[in-house]
């Protein structure tokens, strides 16, 4: 008899409710399907009063958000734009579609995010080339922000402009003050599995509002205000339509219910892994909070015997979906010959690629599904040929 197959487990669901049926049924009663409509601005206005900006520009991905960014920094031809190394190939296509060259720049061990360390040392360096970046493109990853802190008054003291890429970190705060809000322009996802999804969607975000009015002239194929159509820019297709911008509306309204789900789900796996030895979990920077949008650890083979695809491959048995932290884009073929700045003298990206792995954490992840996976991984690790076992239970000294 033909075993059935278990349910799948996904790292990262869409999570829908019931609000964003109103919006988009709005739409349709209104018939105002695309280009753009009432869903559109009120959108924009929302989730720029939700993050403390501005203004906003709702596009069509947070890929062409950043391409837009660093459109209207001016980025061309020849110019160099640093970024952060251990991110999504996203990040960093669009310094390749300006004609401009990156720079990768390493994580350091406190958030996984850039180092300010590696950053100084890249930049002191392209000062004495007079080389400086025409831009910074800075990554909170898995939701955790950088460290603004020390990354922007490098920034102001070499005069580069941030474009802040918050595509997963919607919701996230650093020092009281929401991600997406610390340069020049804030970038977010709304992909099928961000925190909250338009399926696919993003948005621009910035204090200048000539800019986020160019930004959306540009996204409008950079149509002039002729009763014909007349183009006298290069302009792109990627305003985000009416119906999609309804769904975000309905998906905003319980951002803060799923940023708590989230970091519920991360708690657990915390309580129920922290025993064993060699399993560290991604940390929180200090006055951060983070929505823990995945789940991320990192794990030593020595003390637990098993690497992160051998967890992978016992979870994908179970119909269970995890995957290994970013491989750093300073190592894809993509970028082959791009500069990289280490943090320290080691590579802490690289590291955290060898070891890192992302446990499933969609904020509509049950219990009983999280059980599963806790098993799962529990069972791999104990039957370990060459494991240490549990760690000793922690003693207060």
């Amino acid at each position: 008899m033909k075993q059935a197959v278990k349910e799948r487990i996904y790292l990262s669901s869409p999570h829908l409710g019931e609000e964003e049926q109103l919006f988009v049924q709005a739409a349709f009663t209104s018939n105002w399907i695309a280009p753009l409509g009432p869903n559109v601005d009120a959108f924009e206005e929302e989730l720029a009063a939700y993050v403390g900006s501005g203004h906003a520009a709702a596009v069509s991905s947070g890929t062409a958000a950043i391409h837009l960014a660093l459109e209207l920094l001016g980025v061309t031809k020849g110019d160099v734009v640093f970024c952060s190394s251990l991110t999504f190939v996203a990040s960093a296509n669009p310094i390749l579609y300006q004609g401009a060259e990156p720079v990768f720049i390493d994580s350091e061990p406190d958030s996984w995010n850039m180092s300010p360390v590696a950053l100084e040392e890249a930049l002191i360096e392209a000062k004495r080339e007079n080389k400086l970046p025409k831009a910074l493109v800075v990554v909170n990853l898995y939701g955790q922000s950088a460290d603004y802190s020390r990354i922007r008054p490098l920034c102001q003291q070499y005069g580069i402009p941030i474009v802040e890429d918050a595509a997963e970190s919607l919701g996230s705060t650093y020092q009281g003050n929401q991600t997406g809000t610390f340069g020049q322009f804030g970038v977010f996802s709304f992909n099928g599995n961000k925190i909250i999804t338009t399926s696919g969607g993003g948005m621009l975000v910035s204090d200048n509002k000539e800019a986020i009015q160019r930004a959306k002239f540009l996204a409008t194929q950079a149509r002039e205000p002729e009763i014909y159509y007349q183009h006298q820019t290069l302009g792109y297709n990627y305003r985000l339509s009416n119906i999609l911008a309804g769904i975000g509306r309905g998906q905003l309204r319980v951002l803060d219910d799923r940023v708590q789900a989230r970091r519920n789900v991360f708690q657990r796996y915390e309580e129920e892994l922290r025993s064993w030895a060699g399993i560290v979990f991604m940390p929180e920077l200090q006055e951060s909070y983070s929505n823990r949008w995945l789940t991320a650890l990192t794990l030593d083979k020595a003390e637990l015997g098993v690497t992160r695809l051998d967890l992978i491959h016992a979870l994908g048995l179970e119909n269970i979906e995890a995957r290994p932290v970013w491989k750093p884009l300073h190592l894809q073929p993509l970028f082959t010959g791009c500069r990289y700045y280490r943090h320290e003298g080691r590579s802490v990206s690289e590291e955290l690629f060898r070891d890192g792995l992302c446990l499933p954490s969609g904020s509509n992840l049950t219990s009983e599904q999280q059980e599963r996976v806790l098993e799962v991984f529990k069972e791999t690790v104990s039957n370990a040929p060459s494991a240490k076992g549990i760690a000793q239970e922690r003693v207060s000294l």
